[in-house]
């Protein structure tokens, strides 16, 4: 009686694990989804099954998408992240294009920095990380090269940490293997998604606040594991995100939108066209801009 029960049971739970995965997201269709953003993926990362793509072979600049990167090298390479790191004076890309209140020659753990990084897109906070990096900036630089190229990322390139330049250029496809493989980190799960934090610096001491630059990790209707923003005018809004939904973890790839909010109201339409099937529409000056720069990549 114990057998014939206990195969029951593990046949009630092969179909139901098998039903499972074959009905995760049973409604997509991907005509009925519309977005501001020119190029963008999204994945089941569970089983990496990509559920809607859109120009995701476009090669594109990233702008602070790259600081991703940034984060799994530094993590890679196990600098100690209590270590002190002192605030390097910016290069030149960084103090043309980036403003920071850190002070140079002010000293901030490794952990801290690695979080601004991640959470507020603190452009010195990552130019410091690289420069404290060994062999430098430029040897931070190859390793992050050779990261992409260990991850299958064929048609990515980085030229800083930061974002900054416009040679940080990558496509949607590959930045889905990018953020599959960050989610695996803790530290960057869990500093991406830090919606306030105070930084306590020494040498002089002094503090600073700051904030989250994705709106979403403060609401209790979505549930984010990872996330970055970016901006560059040559990049336009850019959004990598992890979520919940209907109990799997998606991944979000959304590059070049026009506006600050079109990447959130993506992901917004993302989640809807997974949750009901349909995603709405966008109008306006979001979708002028998408059909204006489809045109730059004749097919």
């Amino acid at each position: 009686m114990y057998f014939k029960v206990l195969l029951s049971l593990l046949v009630y739970l092969a179909i139901g694990i098998g039903s499972t995965a074959s009905a995760s997201f049973p409604n997509v269709d991907t005509a009925k989804i519309q977005l501001g953003a020119v190029k963008a993926a999204v994945m089941d990362l569970d089983s990496g099954k990509v559920l809607y793509s859109k120009h995701a072979d476009w090669v594109t600049p990233i702008a602070s998408i790259t600081k991703v990167m940034t984060a799994m090298v530094v993590l890679d390479s196990q600098q100690g992240l209590n270590e002190w790191v002192v605030i390097p004076k910016s290069d030149r890309e960084t103090s043309k294009n980036a403003y920071s209140r850190m002070r140079v020659g002010s000293k901030l753990t490794r952990s801290d920095l690695l979080r601004l990084a991640l959470m507020s897109s603190e452009n010195l906070a990552a130019y410091s990380l690289a420069k404290s990096y060994p062999g430098g900036v430029e040897a931070f630089v190859n390793q992050m090269n050779a990261k992409a190229k260990s991850l299958g990322m064929m048609n990515t390139q980085f030229a800083d940490a930061s974002g900054l330049s416009t040679n940080n250029l990558s496509t949607a496809e590959d930045l889905l293997k990018m953020v599959k493989a960050a989610a695996e980190y803790e530290e960057v799960r869990k500093y991406s998604t830090t919606p306030r934090f105070t930084a306590r610096f020494k040498s002089p001491r002094y503090s600073l606040n700051y904030g989250n630059t994705n709106r979403f990790v403060h609401r209790d209707s979505w549930d984010i594991g990872l996330s970055k923003t970016g901006y560059l005018s040559e990049a336009g809004r850019c959004l990598v995100l992890v979520s919940e939904l209907e109990g799997r973890p998606v991944v979000m790839v959304l590059l070049d939108a026009f506006g600050k909010v079109t990447p959130l109201g993506d992901a917004q339409r993302v989640k809807r066209w997974l949750t009901t099937g349909s995603s709405g529409h966008i109008a306006g000056p979001a979708l002028a801009y998408e059909k204006s720069k489809a045109k730059e990549y004749p097919r």
